[in-house]
């Protein structure tokens, strides 16, 4: 058997998989040489983020404890490109790779599943829910103090198997993965004005060796500049406000039809507290500008001290 010519890393969860065959198909289906069944090899990476179940990603090191393994198994050659969730993407790159291609962005919303609670607003006093995010955590408490948040780890079947045996009442997850695992009847979507996603939430990134000028290539064939765009303002907006990985940050980025980019983004203490919110919009131009002025605002109007919570 030849050996295939493009090897996709990525995690091994269900999630991660499906999302790396979407990246297959879309790259099968633009680039002739790619087109064979065996041109393409998906391989499967344990990380550090799958192996840490005991408690959240934030108390283990934040953000990058997902892609670590695969972004080494890259800057080795051991694969080619490596598939991603925007989501887990820390704000830079190692040296000698880059983000070269989006998939067209999912529904970014988060979804509530309750039973029957269809909103948060439904929630019964003191409600246990179950979570591992910082950002929903502190937006949950900021709408309702009296809620019980409890750390909530693993995949989505592992999450629902929770909730079902009454471990918690309630918990939250991204329509986006929910839709690609064929799930999207679960739940009920949760609106952006009472839980504003995580930057980067419903995208898949592709990341590969930027001296790679052939792979940037068939990259380029695939890359859906809509969302590349979103989430250029959105990072832009985290880059500035990544002070600390202990700190609610949420951020979402649209592009009408019209042309317009319409960016919202908020910073939120961990208990609820108090939270910050602002918004922009302009042109897809403008997208990094739009990002980081936005960020600026929320770290002058939330001050040292609320960043470093």
């Amino acid at each position: 058997m030849a050996a295939p010519l493009l090897r996709l890393g990525t995690r091994g969860s269900k999630l991660a998989l499906i999302q790396a065959g979407l990246v297959r198909d879309a790259l099968a289906a633009a680039v002739p040489a790619l087109a064979a069944p065996d041109a393409i090899e998906i391989v499967p990476i344990r990380t550090t983020g799958d192996a840490i179940q005991d408690r959240p990603l934030s108390e283990a090191g934040g953000k990058g404890l997902f892609v670590k393994e695969i972004e080494e198994a890259l800057l080795s050659q051991r694969i080619d490109v490596a598939v991603h969730s925007m989501k887990d993407m820390p704000t830079a790159q190692p040296a000698g790779l880059v983000i070269a291609a989006f998939l067209p962005r999912e529904d970014a919303r988060d979804v509530l599943i309750a039973g029957d609670a269809k909103r948060i607003a439904d929630l019964r006093q003191g409600a246990i829910v179950g979570t591992s995010a910082l950002r929903r955590r502190a937006q949950l408490l900021h709408r309702r103090p009296d809620l019980q948040i409890v750390n909530l780890r693993g995949n989505v079947d592992t999450r629902l198997a929770k909730r079902e045996a009454g471990v918690v009442e309630a918990t939250l997850l991204a329509l986006a993965g929910l839709k690609r695992l064929g799930m999207s009847h679960v739940g009920t979507p949760v609106p952006e004005d009472e839980m504003l996603p995580a930057v980067g939430q419903g995208a898949v990134c592709i990341e590969c060796r930027a001296e790679d000028a052939s792979v940037r290539a068939w990259l380029a064939a695939i890359d859906h500049r809509p969302t590349a765009t979103c989430v250029a303002a959105e990072h832009a907006m985290l880059v500035v406000l990544d002070g600390s990985c202990r700190t609610p940050i949420a951020g979402h980025a649209i592009l009408a039809s019209d042309g317009v980019l319409h960016l919202r983004g908020l910073i939120v203490k961990p208990d609820g507290s108090e939270l910050i919110a602002t918004e922009r919009r302009g042109t897809a131009a403008e997208a990094e500008a739009m990002g980081r002025d936005a960020g600026h605002e929320l770290k002058r109007r939330g001050g040292p001290g609320f960043l470093s919570t």
